[in-house]
Order: structure tokens, then sequence, then C-alpha cells
């Protein structure tokens, strides 16, 4: 199985929020989210705040620059995000096209890398230290 994250974007909708009935929107939702666990393919997933109340680390000086949001272009933003475990490709993409979003709205799809994606470097110090630290990670979750 792999693991494939689903990016919520937003490129200018046509939907006005603010007269948007929220409950309906949360309602939507939530019973998708719970059709996904139902189903065993839900591993997390998480919304985010206004962009305004973000920042942007940028490398392109020799010292990182930070910036507040808002930041990047309306069709740059990444509202929004859900983890799955599926078997294909095309099952990450039947259950993103399952998502209660109306027009002006995008969901990318793409697989998360694993060990076998960095095969060629398994000598690697860091690479063999991961997955003590996924470990680790998961007992933190668990507590």
């Amino acid at each position: 199985m792999a693991k494939y994250m689903l990016i919520m974007r937003n490129s200018g909708s046509e939907t006005n929020f603010e007269d948007m009935d929220f409950e309906a929107v949360i309602n939507a939702m939530g019973a998708y989210n719970e059709s996904m666990m139902k189903a065993g393919v839900l591993l997390g997933g998480e919304g985010l705040t206004d962009a305004a109340q973000g920042a942007v680390v940028e490398f392109t000086a020799e010292a990182p620059i930070v910036s507040d949001g808002p930041y990047g272009e309306v069709h740059e933003l990444f509202n929004g995000f859900w983890t799955l475990e599926v078997a294909t490709r095309e099952e990450a993409i039947e259950w993103a096209s399952r998502a209660p979003l109306g027009p002006g709205n995008k969901i990318e799809v793409r697989r998360m890398t694993d060990e076998s994606d960095f095969a060629d470097y398994s000598d690697n110090e860091y690479i063999q230290k991961e997955e003590g630290w996924r470990e680790e990670l998961a007992k933190k979750s668990q507590a």
C-alpha cells in the first residue's frame, strides 16, 4: 500500500464563503472524512488557517528571508490536506474526486515517498536512522 497526500487548493473559487452555510460545509466534509475512515484509507488530514496568518521562509538569498502572509497568488494557496493509504494512484484519485468541493477548487494528488525511493542510498546514515525516527514519532502520537 502506498501513501498519498491530497492537497486542497482554492484557485479563486466562485463560491463566496461568507455566504455559505458553514454548518453544511462542516457536515459535508465530516461525512467525506467519515467515509474514508470507514473504508480504512484515511491516515490524517487537517484544514489550514487563512494565509494571512501564515509566513513564508524563502531561500533565495544567503540568509533565509521571512515574509508574513498573505503570500503567493490565489492559485498557489494550499488550504488543507488529507493523507491516505491506498493500493494505487487511481484509488487516491477516486477518493479525491469524491471531496465535497465546489467550482474553483482543486485537489492535487501526490504519492508520498517511502524507503523504496531511496534504495540507492540505503547505506546513508540518515536513511538508516529514518526507521527509528518513524517509530519514535509513532510512540509520541500514541501518548
